[in-house]
């Protein structure tokens, strides 16, 4: 994609700013590109090779509770830190750290037993994710500062559209190499894939270029709606919002944890996104095993359904604004809210991988109104002159809603079975969405 026909606007620039503009979009670019690729394959499947080397419910749960842990332990202090340091510096020793790990899991199953490599890679998650978070907060900060608010649209549209092609590609290759190769050494083919998508990644983003002070752009406070989350692991129709994490690094040494703003609407609003994100985060545990137990579905026909998951996402994605100026951002969380129970229902009715298909489509499309939707609902209720410490509660409850649900998800397993565990996980995110149809 030719640079100039991504940036026209940058003719209005003086000639160094648009130099600078034009060499950082073809490192976002080329980030995106191959994040996608890093995403569809290691990450994507960590939760199924766990699974097929036959992880329990609580160690599905692990995987995505152990990062919520270190994210609300460590993003304020990260924020903090994050003030006057570089962010082009701090992203990429970050991003090597974080993606280190990816390499690890190429050895893997030559140095574990299963039993071992499934508390190997609980772990190794654990620790990727301390450098994982740092990164999250950095990169999206460093994004804001890099381009200008009047070509934001434009290059997180040409991102998020690049994004979904990598992400669907990389998706059925990593299938068809899963359903071709025997076990173990199929996975060790895909996470080599991903290994080198990490490694891709991490070089663009070491390769771009901070503004001076005095060229940074004006902060206009509006969400980025950037579809690239470095750091966040996605299962099904789930994954980390990262929000307005570029406020954690801009609090100009005021306090971010601030308990006095739950007094008053703000706290039942944010009320109503912890008790969503805990019934988003219930079945996560528990989608992978009901795929490869219950369904018995083969890594190909899972890969198949992430990668219609990923095209349904960016279909409503180029949809979202005409949809949303119809409906407009609030009730558009409700609908969207209500109809993300349709997830784990139609799994739930799936004997094979049909319905499963149609559920990754379904969910895909309703995943990419749904994340803008309580995006930009929450900005709407975050006052401009007060938005750091607004985040950074609202990143407390995000990860406190992961930490809640990724643990009582087993439970519900262990005591309804997967079948019934799947049903009940489609009633409580209804439940999940009327909470959200009056409290936000």
């Amino acid at each position: 994609m030719p640079v100039q026909v991504l940036f026209r606007m940058n003719a209005f620039l003086a000639p160094p700013e648009a130099a600078a503009l034009r060499a950082n979009s073809w490192h976002l670019i080329h980030d995106v590109a191959w994040y996608g690729v890093l995403a569809a394959s290691s990450m994507a499947f960590l939760s199924v090779f766990a699974t097929r080397l036959g992880a329990t419910p609580f160690q599905i749960a692990l995987l995505t509770a152990g990062p919520a842990v270190v994210n609300l332990i460590g993003s304020i202090p990260f924020g903090h830190w994050l003030e006057g340091r570089s962010l082009v510096r701090t992203s990429y020793r970050a991003a090597n750290w974080t993606r280190a790990g990816y390499l690890a899991l190429i050895a893997l199953p030559a140095l574990f037993a299963p039993a071992g490599q499934i508390w190997t890679l609980i772990v190794l998650t654990l620790i990727m994710s301390v450098p994982g978070t740092l990164l999250a907060i950095s990169f999206n900060a460093l994004f804001a500062d890099l381009v200008p608010p009047e070509l934001r649209a434009q290059v997180v549209g040409r991102r998020n559209a690049l994004l979904a092609v990598t992400l669907t590609v990389t998706a059925l290759v990593c299938g068809g190499l899963l359903d071709s190769v025997l076990f173990p050494v199929n996975y060790q083919w895909v996470f080599a894939i991903g290994a080198l998508g990490a490694v891709a990644s991490s070089y663009h983003i070491g390769r771009l270029a901070a503004p001076s002070d005095g060229q940074l752009p004006p902060r206009i406070h509006q969400p980025l709606l950037d579809a690239a989350r470095p750091g966040a692991l996605r299962v099904a129709d789930a994954d980390r919002p990262e929000v307005g994490l570029r406020f954690l690094a801009r609090s100009h040494g005021r306090r971010l944890l601030r308990l006095d703003l739950l007094r008053g609407s703000f706290g039942r609003f944010l009320l109503a996104y912890l008790a969503f994100y805990t019934f988003q985060y219930l079945p996560l545990p528990i989608f992978p095993i009901y795929w490869v137990r219950e369904l018995e579905l083969t890594d190909g026909a899972i890969s198949l359904g992430s990668a219609l998951s990923y095209l349904a996402m960016i279909f409503t994605s180029i949809a979202l604004r005409r949809i949303t100026n119809r409906l407009g951002h609030r009730r558009l969380l409700h609908v969207s809210s209500l109809l993300y129970a349709f997830y784990p229902f139609l799994t739930w009715l799936a004997v094979d991988a049909t319905l499963f298909w149609a559920a990754s489509l379904t969910g895909g499309a309703v995943w990419g109104l749904l994340n803008a939707a309580l995006v930009n609902r929450l900005m709407e209720k975050v006052p401009d002159g007060d938005r750091p410490a607004h985040m950074a509660l609202h990143n407390l409850a995000l990860n406190l809603g992961i930490l809640i649900g990724s643990l009582l998800g087993p439970s519900l397993a262990a005591t309804f079975e997967l079948r019934g565990a799947m049903l009940g996980a489609a009633g409580l995110r209804l439940l999940g969405g009327l909470i959200m149809l009056f409290g936000a």
